[in-house]
């Protein structure tokens, strides 16, 4: 597993990561047991940075990776990032108090079983909270008093991003960036790089399309948020699919198909096609079963795609995808 500098070089992170929303809840049932057995997979294949939230599954998915802590040897290694400030007690706007966001830590670090979260971000919060900026004042407060050690933002939009970026001690960035969503290379990697924010990928394969696996008859579990948020019904559109309605995202997934380098399965090329911009810290797909771990991590030994293939896909989307994105962008 390839290892890359976070934030100031200090400390490095698997270059791919492991989201851990699947284990928490939101796309479908996957079993305590399962869950275990897919970190403990992450962990010895080389991944060293997972990403959580308070909210997937009400504090589940960090009770789970607490659980897996203490199991493992090598539990120091690990890189734990979580999120804060969509949590339904108190909610918005009170959530955005620094008397909720310290409750709100204390309980990720009791569920988590450390002394210090090594990155908190704040998840997805509205825009103006992030403009008038008392957030991160908060966030620097929880950090001299030990709670923390270093502090981000998950965002839904480049103009928030670019806000986030202002913000002095930011070390991070989490944003969705694939294949079928670009914008990121022009508005935001140089800035980034500039002041040495690191850049988290989520949603790196499109909530599953870019698996190639889809069809437009594809059925997902009702609790499956590919089911109930396909069109922004519960949340933002973006984080579903990209954005994408379904059945024009299986149209372009399929039109990728002959774009696929032989030896490699479209899921593989998606991860390295991100993998091959430096700008990118970590990937963070995830996994509701064991083979995809292994899929994912397999991303990091693969050459890179190439200036021919690049260039191609980037056409792809000018011209075939980026008018069909839906919600902030």
């Amino acid at each position: 597993m390839k290892q890359r500098a976070f934030n100031t070089g200090q400390i490095t992170v698997s270059e791919v990561g492991l989201g851990t929303w699947q284990i928490g809840g939101s796309w479908g049932e996957v079993s305590e047991d399962d869950s275990l057995a897919i970190l403990r997979s992450a962990a010895e294949n080389g991944v060293t940075f997972f990403d959580t939230a308070d909210v997937y599954g009400d504090g589940r998915s960090e009770s789970l990776i607490g659980r897996f802590l203490r199991e493992s040897p090598q539990h120091n290694d690990l890189f734990i990032a979580t999120k804060l400030g969509r949590s339904s007690n108190p909610g918005w706007p009170g959530n955005f108090s620094l008397e909720a966001m310290r409750v709100h830590t204390e309980a990720s670090l009791r569920r988590l079983g450390v002394d210090a979260l090594d990155l908190t971000q704040l998840h997805c919060i509205p825009t103006e909270e992030l403009q008038k900026g008392e957030v991160f004042e908060s966030l620097r407060t929880l950090q001299r008093e030990g709670k923390i050690k270093r502090f981000g933002a998950s965002v839904e939009s480049m103009d928030e991003a670019l806000v986030c970026l202002q913000q002095e001690g930011l070390a991070s960035l989490q944003i969705i960036f694939n294949i079928f969503r670009q914008k990121p290379i022009d508005t935001l990697f140089e800035a980034a790089h500039q002041k040495s924010v690191a850049l988290i990928v989520r949603l790196p394969l499109a909530s599953g399309l870019l698996s190639g696996k889809f069809t437009k008859e594809t059925h997902f579990e009702q609790d499956d948020h590919r089911n109930f948020n396909r069109d922004g019904q519960s949340f933002n559109v973006g984080e579903t699919f990209a954005g994408l309605p379904f059945e024009k995202g299986v149209e372009l997934a399929d039109a990728l198909k002959e774009k696929v380098p032989a030896g490699m399965t479209m899921a593989q090329m998606a991860l390295r096609w991100i993998l091959d911009f430096d700008a990118v810290t970590t990937i963070i797909p995830g996994a509701s079963k064991l083979a995809q771990v292994s899929s994912n991590v397999s991303a990091t030994g693969l050459p890179p795609l190439g200036d021919e293939l690049h260039a191609q896909l980037r056409d792809f989307y000018t011209t075939q995808v980026k008018e069909h994105i839906r919600g902030p962008y």
